[in-house]
């Protein structure tokens, strides 16, 4: 039997299927033609596929629950708020370094100081710039470390 080769599918007969391929070769079987180049894949033959696929695994989403892609995006598009540190005459300066490194993500030890001291010299200092969501999370943390935080739109931007 003859098989007959056009691009983008070819006609195998039984025996082509199943003869084995020698390893110098890759497993991959060629089509060119003056306008298009295709490649097709054949089946391993030890794990006896006989040219079949499986059926697709589609992920299925639990009704009501956001996607991370979802959740990144109305991240991005929720309106920024600034955490907010109180200058109080209660804690001591190292303290008040060591719970801003603690509680937000990414403080540096420098970061730290230069908040701790603009707080101390001015009354008030912006920790960070983040959804509200997460302000309210990291006012929250440095008020249960005994600091005196708020949150505040950040109108204009970042």
């Amino acid at each position: 039997m003859e098989s007959t080769m056009s691009c983008g599918r070819i006609a195998l007969s039984p025996n082509q299927i199943f003869q084995p391929i020698p390893d110098k070769y890759p497993r991959h079987k060629q089509c060119t033609s003056r306008s298009s180049f295709t490649s097709m894949q054949i089946a391993d033959l030890g794990k006896g596929c006989g040219g079949v696929l499986e059926k697709p695994v589609i992920e299925k989403m639990t009704p009501g629950r956001e996607s991370e892609f979802d959740l990144r995006k109305s991240r991005k598009m929720a309106p920024p708020y600034r955490v907010m540190l109180h200058n109080d005459d209660y804690n001591k300066r190292e303290y008040v370094v060591q719970v801003l490194m603690k509680v937000i993500p990414g403080m540096t030890l420098d970061n730290a100081v230069n908040i701790m001291q603009e707080a101390h010299y001015n009354g008030l200092s912006v920790v960070i710039i983040c959804g509200q969501a997460d302000a309210e999370e990291h006012c929250m943390q440095l008020r249960g470390n005994g600091l005196l935080s708020s949150i505040e739109p950040a109108s204009g931007g970042c």
